[in-house]
């Protein structure tokens, strides 16, 4: 049976490019296993798991390229040895690539798969270091990262109706939503102070 595993790492990728070269494979949409995770490990990703649960000796998963599987070399040979154990082959289509259950007697096949995982990883690592150098450049530049803090007022007001909850009878949760600060935001002004 013909199964197809797409994934992308944000909500923002585009999943129809995968679903497309898969289909195109001749794989049933009910045979397609998807799922938005990030990459950088296999831990949590139940379409995944469920593709090697469901998959059967005989069996071909179909990938479009080796990093929608597995970014790290590890993983990635956890995963493939897990489909070569079931007896499944493994295509990826885009790099014109099979792996089949047998791939531990052929060494040339075996070392090709190292190769090509250790580029997946190696790819990954180079954008996450362009990642943190960009954000290191960003903080020198004055730049803040991260979510938007709340608005000074509304927090010197939060804390101003706290410190008054005997006169006023709000209780936290009425001053959350009376002024839009968060709880965590609120204990932690106070205990500062």
């Amino acid at each position: 049976m013909k199964l197809g595993y797409a994934r992308v790492s944000t909500v923002g990728q585009d999943l129809e490019t995968q679903k497309e070269k898969l289909l195109k494979q001749g794989i049933a949409e009910d045979y397609l296993y998807i799922e938005k995770k990030t990459g950088t490990t296999t831990r949590n990703r139940e379409a995944l798991k469920d593709l090697i649960k469901n998959s059967r000796e005989g069996d071909i998963v179909y990938i479009t390229k080796i990093d929608r599987l597995a970014r790290s070399i590890i993983d990635l040979n956890n995963v493939m040895n897990e489909f070569f154990e079931k007896g499944v082959t493994v295509v990826f289509i885009d790099n014109n690539m099979t792996f089949s259950a047998d791939a531990e007697s052929n060494p040339m096949q075996k070392l090709l798969f190292n190769v090509l995982g250790a580029f997946a990883e190696f790819e990954r690592d180079m954008i996450v270091n362009r990642t943190t150098e960009g954000k290191i450049r960003a903080q020198h530049a004055g730049k803040k990262l991260g979510r938007k803090g709340q608005p000074e007022e509304n927090i010197k007001q939060a804390l101003h109706l706290m410190n008054n909850r005997d006169s006023n009878n709000l209780s936290v949760s009425d001053i959350v939503k009376a002024t839009g600060v968060p709880k965590a935001t609120i204990y932690k002004k106070m205990s500062s102070k």
